[in-house]
C-alpha cells in the first residue's frame, strides 16, 4: 500500500494528501517531523537523506519533494484527469507547481514562521514587511493570469492547482489587508469546494 510520512499541518504534505485524496487512493499516513520528531532517525534519513517531510513509498519505490510525489501520484493514478494529457497544458501546469516553489514559497516561509510560528515580541518586522510585499507581488502574478484561463493550466483542475491553492489559503488567512484579486479569488472558491482540499488543507489548523 502506498504510504507516507510527514506531519499533516506541512504544507508539502498537504500537497500530497490532497493529491492523494482526489485520486481516492488508500494511504497509510505516519505523522512524521516537528512536534511528532522521527526525522532525523536514522531509519528515515535511509529513506530520505535531507530528513524533511514528505517521503512517499510505493510498493519498493521510494520517491521525496512534495511536488515530485504530486506529480509522480498524477501520471501514475491520473492520467487525462489530475495529470493533463495534452503536453502543452500538462507544461503549463508543471510551470506553475515550478514557480511555486522558486517564486512563492520563500516569502510563504518567512511570513508564516514570523506570524505563525515567532512569539510579537521576537517577531523580525522588517523581513516579515518584505516578504508580505513579495508574497503579494507573486498574488497578484497569479491573479494576472487566472483571468486569462479557469484553472492555472487550462479549463480544467489538475495537479498545477494544487501547489498553488495552498499558497494561496495561506495568504488569504494571513493577510486579511490583501488587495482585491478578483480572478484570484473566483478560482479560489471553486477550489474550496473540492473535498479533498476541505480535507486535507483547511480541516488542519494552521500552527
Amino acid at each position: 500500500m502506498l504510504k507516507i510520512w510527514g506531519r499533516k499541518n506541512s504544507s508539502n504534505v498537504q500537497k500530497v494528501m490532497w493529491a492523494i485524496g482526489e485520486l481516492g487512493l488508500p494511504c497509510e499516513h505516519e505523522e512524521l517531523g516537528g512536534a511528532f520528531g522521527g526525522n532525523r532517525e536514522p531509519s528515515y534519513l535511509a529513506l530520505n537523506p535531507n530528513g524533511l517531510v514528505p517521503t512517499m513509498r510505493d510498493g519498493d519505490f521510494v520517491l521525496w519533494e512534495s511536488n515530485a510525489i504530486v506529480r509522480y501520484l498524477a501520471s501514475k493514478h491520473g492520467l487525462g484527469t489530475l495529470a493533463p494529457a495534452d503536453l502543452q497544458t500538462r507544461a503549463r501546469a508543471e510551470q506553475w507547481m515550478d514557480w511555486q516553489i522558486s517564486t512563492v514559497n520563500p516569502s510563504m516561509v518567512t511570513t508564516f514562521w514570523g506570524l505563525i510560528r515567532t512569539p510579537p515580541e521576537k517577531r523580525d518586522h522588517a523581513a516579515i514587511a518584505a516578504a508580505k510585499q513579495r508574497y503579494t507581488e507573486a498574488m497578484t502574478i497569479l491573479d494576472a493570469e487566472l483571468g486569462k484561463t479557469r484553472f492555472v493550466a487550462g479549463d480544467d483542475f489538475c495537479m498545477g492547482d494544487i501547489p498553488v491553492a495552498i499558497m494561496a489559503y495561506r495568504f488569504r488567512k494571513l493577510f486579511a489587508d490583501r488587495p482585491e484579486l478578483p480572478n484570484l479569488e473566483r478560482w479560489f472558491a471553486e477550489i474550496a469546494t473540492r473535498k479533498a482540499f476541505a480535507d486535507h488543507v483547511v480541516a488542519v489548523p494552521m500552527t
